[in-house]
């Protein structure tokens, strides 16, 4: 017997993730920034100055996705790349002052997206939601940061 796809938890979770992933994305892309770049504001935004390097382990992306990622931010004027004054082979990257505005405006689309999609559980149903889900990343040594 071959069981149904509505079966499997992997089926649920994917379906919900997929309506949230979008809905979010639609969001940014009326702000003119991808999922991907958001996840590079966002993190930024907590950081000074941070190496390419470790935002690409950080991020779980690949040093390459990092460098096109600010090649893109930095043409909207978001980020900005500095070379170290000692080795100009040494960089890092920093919001600049609209990309430190920006974000802001970005995380409060994540929160009345998060808000869309969860706001109808209760504290304790969320709060079990989310024990649950990063239980399984746990288990599984889940590191790359979703950014599709």
């Amino acid at each position: 017997m071959t069981s149904d796809l509505e079966t499997h938890l992997g089926y649920w979770l994917r379906f919900v993730s997929n309506h949230v992933s979008h809905s979010f994305s639609l969001k940014l892309q009326a702000r003119g920034v991808t999922v991907a770049e958001w996840v590079v504001l966002r993190d930024l935004f907590d950081g000074d100055h941070v190496p390419p390097s470790a935002l690409a382990d950080r991020l779980g992306m690949t040093r390459g996705a990092i460098s096109k990622l600010a090649d893109r931010l930095i043409a909207k004027d978001q980020i900005e790349r500095t070379a170290s004054t000692e080795d100009r082979r040494q960089q890092t990257l920093a919001l600049t002052a609209a990309g430190r505005e920006l974000v802001p405006a970005l995380s409060a689309l994540a929160d009345r997206n998060d808000a869309e999609f969860f706001g109808h559980l209760t504290p304790d149903e969320r709060a079990i939601l989310e024990k649950t889900l990063r239980d399984i990343v746990r288990r599984h040594d889940l590191k790359t940061i979703p950014t599709e």
